[in-house]
Parts: C-alpha cells; sequence; structure tokens
C-alpha cells in the first residue's frame, strides 16, 4: 500500500491534535510532523518533505498563505491543502494563487477531509462547494479589462488548451481521460506541459488562471 506523508500546520494545539488522530488512524496516512506556525510549516516542509501539508490559513507570524508561497516557491513537491474557519475567507482566491491545491473549512466531517488528503495528493485539486461558489463570483465581478490571455497561453498546443479548460471546469484527469478518448496518463502529460509553460505549479492554480483570464466563464 502506498502511504502518504502528511505535515498538519495549525496554532489551536486541540485542532492539530484531532488532525493528527485522524490522519494516524487511516492506513494509507501518516503525520510526519506538526508546526503551530507559518514559519515553522515552511522550515518542515523543507526537512522533512510531506507530500500533503494540511495548512491552517490565519496563524501568528507567518500566515498560511505566505506559507504556503514560500513552500511553493522553494521547489517542494508538497501539495498543499488549506483549511479555514469561514466559508467567506477573503484569502480564498490568494491561497490559490500562492499555489494551494485544495481549500476546505474546519468543520468539515472527518471522513470528507481524509478523501480530500488523499486527493490532493494524487495531484487533484479540491474546493469546498461554498468556496467554489464564492470564487465564481468574484471572477464574474472582474472588470473585463483586468481579463485577458497571457502571451503564455499562445505557447500551449490545441490539446493543452483544451485540457487546461477542461480541468477549470471541474473534470478530473478520469473524466478528460473519457471525454476526450485519450489514456490518463497522456492527460496528465498534457497538463504537466501546460502547466510548465504557464508557470503554474497546481491544478488549484490552473483554475484560478483560466478563470482570472476569461478562459472559462462562470456558468461556462
Amino acid at each position: 500500500m502506498t502511504t502518504t506523508s502528511v505535515l498538519v500546520v495549525d496554532d489551536q494545539v486541540l485542532v492539530r491534535a484531532g488532525f493528527v488522530a485522524l490522519l494516524n488512524a487511516q492506513p494509507d496516512l501518516f503525520v510526519v510532523g506538526q508546526a503551530d506556525d507559518g514559519e515553522q510549516a515552511v522550515r518542515l516542509a523543507r526537512e522533512l518533505e510531506p507530500d500533503v501539508v494540511l495548512m491552517d490559513v490565519r496563524m501568528p507570524r507567518l500566515d498560511g498563505v505566505t506559507a504556503t508561497r514560500e513552500i511553493v516557491g522553494s521547489g517542494s513537491a508538497a501539495s498543499i491543502l488549506m483549511l479555514t474557519t469561514f466559508d467567506l475567507d477573503e484569502h480564498v482566491f490568494a491561497a490559490l494563487r500562492a499555489g494551494a491545491s485544495g481549500f476546505l473549512l474546519k468543520d468539515t466531517p472527518p471522513e470528507e477531509l481524509v478523501r480530500a488528503v488523499r486527493l490532493v495528493a494524487s495531484g487533484e485539486a479540491l474546493l469546498a462547494p461554498s468556496v467554489t461558489r464564492r470564487l465564481i463570483s468574484e471572477f464574474a465581478a472582474m472588470p473585463e479589462p483586468a481579463r485577458g490571455l497571457p502571451e503564455s497561453f499562445s505557447a500551449l498546443t490545441a490539446r493543452e488548451a483544451e485540457i487546461v479548460s477542461l480541468v477549470a471546469r471541474g473534470l478530473s484527469n478520469g473524466d478528460i481521460s473519457s471525454k476526450l478518448f485519450l489514456s490518463e496518463a497522456t492527460v496528465k502529460t498534457h497538463l504537466n506541459r501546460a502547466m510548465t509553460k504557464l508557470g503554474l505549479s497546481s491544478r488549484a492554480q490552473v483554475v484560478a488562471f483560466a478563470y482570472e483570464a476569461g478562459l472559462v466563464r462562470p456558468g461556462g
């Protein structure tokens, strides 16, 4: 069985302990370390090289968004799953742009949290429904001049652009594979090449990019 290592980051001791107990109870997950602020998270992510970082958004000394940006910027391969108490947290978009792979509320049922860790570890993106609705409404409210495809998008092949668009619409690699009659490995290869050309490091960033650039319209 493939195991996934997780770094748990939260400044509340009891909350952190609950996450650790939940994750360590799973046969395929294990907590490799704990941090109580963003600075410690950045250091431990570098030292422990976890597969997933379960990251609180609001913390002292260094917040979760900044810590995420530093971890991703360091070249870490960790997938970062953000947790927040509020579904209208203003840091949602900033966290996705920083490289977070997913965003969940802290009151998410335990089984859903476990599923989310497994999902982002596999390279998928995950957003709580309420977060997704707010994210899309923010893009819908953006003035048209603020949107537009960057020059880097022209470097994509037609197939890569198509897959970016489908990812932004919420399709998994399996869904895209079935829709385009391609193997999942081929879909993953095209997506990885597109992400490299666009300077993106996570599936969630692809979603944010596509909406921000107007490649995908809310409700479209």
